[in-house]
């Protein structure tokens, strides 16, 4: 009997897999719909656009992110010397090897993208869409306040899962400033995944979580909730097109992501680059406090804003790429 009703079930399940099939063979963007409008779909979408636009950006400005690592990792400790520039050092990359040095630690910034960008603007979305339904039943607008919100818990969120990948990133790109014999020559991002808990223990992988976390809370703020308020105002008080708009917002919220997130990427980079001195045992920074309160006193308030053009053009136009390629996606998956 048991035996019968299996045979059944699965007898049934064939048929029913055969004429789903049929039907997406007849009507194939019917069966896209279905797909992309069943609850689970409904629930990932923002996590898989928000990946898929985060890696397309970071394929497009990973030569600029490197460029931004070195500059700010030059002169650590020296208050006056040599300043470098974006220019120098993107020269001094491309003669010192090839061209192509320059996407040093891609697989770590494509990881990073799939894990963090995939997390904040997937959460964003969800908050954001939670907000708009209460806003709605309230007969609201939602508050600048309430975006803002969203954009913190989202980025802090991202973060803390991220760092892992975000630290072998800045590992990868900063070992090239070593000497030869004391270069990791990590092979790619699982590599670097792999040796660096093995030889300093698991908790090195969240070393810089704080800066990180509130960078990436400050670069959320500046990013997702400019972008959110800035869209809203211009479709609000401007006759601009629907692209226009998504591109006028973007400019907006990379230049506010540039300028609020810099000082704690300055200080993450610091903290995740750091190694034990073999002869003392001893980290160059103890935390947060420690790395701000020595690079004013060694190198000055202004060290913090050091490459803020090439962070400008690091951060703007990926916040522009990722917005609009997420927003283009959102809009052909709606």
């Amino acid at each position: 009997m048991a035996s019968k009703s299996v045979k059944e079930t699965a007898s049934n399940a064939a048929a029913s897999a055969k004429e789903a099939s049929k039907a997406a063979i007849e009507n194939p963007s019917q069966a896209t719909q279905n797909i992309l409008h069943s609850p689970y779909m409904r629930l990932a979408l923002p996590f898989v656009n928000g990946g898929l636009a985060g890696m397309t950006a970071t394929v497009v400005i990973q030569p600029v992110d490197m460029v931004k690592v070195r500059l700010q990792l030059a002169g650590e400790g020296a208050k006056t010397g040599p300043r470098p520039t974006a220019l120098g050092i993107t020269r001094e990359i491309i003669a010192s090897g090839k061209a192509l040095d320059l996407y040093t630690g891609l697989s770590a910034g494509l990881l990073r993208q799939a894990v963090y960008t995939t997390a904040r603007l997937g959460f964003f979305d969800t908050f954001i869409k939670k907000l708009n339904a209460r806003a709605e039943a309230a007969e609201r607008k939602v508050t600048f306040a309430e975006r803002a919100a969203a954009g913190l818990s989202a980025g802090g969120i991202a973060a803390m899962i991220g760092n892992p990948a975000d630290l072998a990133l800045v590992r990868m790109q900063s070992d090239g400033l070593k000497p030869r014999e004391a270069r990791a020559n990590y092979r790619s991002v699982f590599d670097a995944l792999v040796r660096i808990p093995r030889n300093e223990g698991v908790a090195a992988l969240w070393a810089g979580a704080l800066p990180t976390v509130i960078r990436a809370m400050a670069l959320n703020m500046g990013q997702l909730t400019f972008f959110a308020e800035s869209k809203a105002q211009l479709k609000q008080h401007t006759t601009l097109s629907a692209q226009n708009q998504t591109f006028a917002a973007s400019a907006i919220a990379g230049f506010f992501a540039s300028f609020l997130s810099l000082p704690f990427d300055f200080i993450k980079t610091r903290l995740q680059k750091q190694q034990k001195d073999p002869k003392t045992g001893q980290l160059p920074y103890k935390g947060v406090l420690d790395c701000a309160r020595k690079v004013v006193a060694e190198e000055g308030w202004m060290r913090f804003y050091r490459g803020f053009g090439t962070y400008y053009v690091r951060i703007a136009p990926h916040a522009m790429v990722t917005l609009i390629v997420a927003d283009y996606l959102n809009l052909i998956t709606r």
